[in-house]
């Protein structure tokens, strides 16, 4: 096992702001996608994480986030997070807002569409955003891992196959209450949480804005803004996805100067519609899992996603190197964890995480070199 010396932390936070707000509305649809994994040789699986010789000190009024080992205002530590559904077709660009978020998941939306994507937006400090989305319609699996972080899914609408899971205790939701923004394009596109919509929901709402009994704790053991994760595998400066993520061909470029990688689709980099910043992640995640179709029209959810067959395979990368992992999900929103290959959890940079869902069936098709 190499061993380097670290330092480093960073922390990307951006300052969204925003047009007009004013209702809200209904949804749209959209579609999924696939994956090829060239192997990662055996040392791929070891991480080792290096310690300075600096103590880290958090300022007076801090603590860690649960959710990205960061440093966050101690006003919020037990807020819950909101899970945002962000429409992901190329009407949909730019979007807003995502830069502020903690962790992003990315699964396909539709069995149409070349499997168009949908991102999910997991954000704890929700009372500083300024405009995010666009906002778009749920499927059964955005609320089995929405309800991992006792978060309060805001989307737009769904398929009745939503009903059933969103009928569950656990299941918190806002739906089609948020505003809407004049931004040249058809309805369905128009719908975003601006200021003070969600502290007007939560106030119109019997969901507490804490952490409530259904919260399971934190997902995530953290390396600490002094410390580094370093993994001894293949090198991993550039993430394809194009293949299982077919219709905007996802792809992630490690950027050494950051030490972060940034988001691709559509052939060019994903840019704050307000800032111009280009969407980075300090932690990617990809995780081998099975889908089903739920009917011809390409509605669809994540299958054996949880219970007796909720395990699978998977990817960490982090600072251009990769490991393959193991994941678990013993119940419906129950927390997946991620595991080396002997079972010890792993442990992510501090930082922000994007997270792939990447179908079975394409998983040969991710590329990392």
């Amino acid at each position: 096992m190499k061993k380097s010396i670290v330092m480093t932390l960073l922390v990307v936070s951006t300052a969204i702001a925003l047009t007009a707000c004013g209702k809200k509305e209904k949804e749209a649809e959209v579609a999924p996608v696939e994956v090829e994994i060239e192997p990662i040789s055996e040392e791929a699986n070891e991480e080792e994480v290096v310690e300075e010789e600096t103590t880290d000190v958090l300022p007076e009024g801090m603590v860690y986030s649960e959710l990205t080992g960061l440093p966050i205002d101690q006003a919020i530590e037990k807020q819950k997070p909101i899970a945002a559904m962000v429409d992901n077709e190329s009407t949909a660009l730019p979007h807003f807002g995502l830069n502020s978020a903690d962790i992003i998941y990315e699964m396909v939306n539709s069995t149409a569409n070349d499997r168009v994507t949908r991102l999910m937006v997991i954000y704890k400090d929700w009372g500083n955003i300024e405009q995010l989305g666009s906002i778009r319609s749920i499927r059964p699996t955005n609320i089995w891992v929405a309800g991992e972080y006792n978060a309060v899914v805001c989307h737009d609408g769904g398929p009745f196959y939503i009903d059933t899971y969103l009928g569950h205790d656990y299941a918190q939701h806002f739906s089609g209450i948020f505003s809407r923004v004049n931004n040249g394009k058809a309805r369905e596109f128009t719908e975003y949480i601006c200021k003070g919509d969600l502290e007007k929901a939560f106030k119109n709402s019997s969901y507490s804005t804490e952490y409530d009994e259904y919260y399971e704790g934190p997902h995530f053991t953290f390396s600490t803004p002094s410390k580094q994760v370093e993994l001894t595998g293949d090198e991993a400066t550039n993430i394809d996805l194009s293949e299982p993520f077919k219709h905007n061909k996802s792809n992630l470029k490690y950027n050494s100067d950051t030490q972060e990688y940034e988001y691709y689709e559509y052939g060019k980099p994903h840019e704050d519609g307000k800032t111009g910043e280009i969407l980075s992640f300090k932690n990617v995640i990809l995780q081998k899992a099975d889908i089903f179709q739920l009917d011809k029209n390409g509605y669809m959810a994540y299958d054996n996603f949880f219970g007796d067959k909720g395990k699978g395979e998977g990817l960490y990368i982090t600072n251009g190197k990769a490991m393959k992992i193991k994941w678990t999900k013993a119940t419906e929103n129950g927390i997946t964890y991620y595991t080396d290959e002997s079972g010890e959890q792993i442990t992510l940079n501090a930082g922000m995480t994007y997270i792939a869902l990447v179908p079975s069936d394409y998983w040969d098709g991710v590329k990392l070199n």
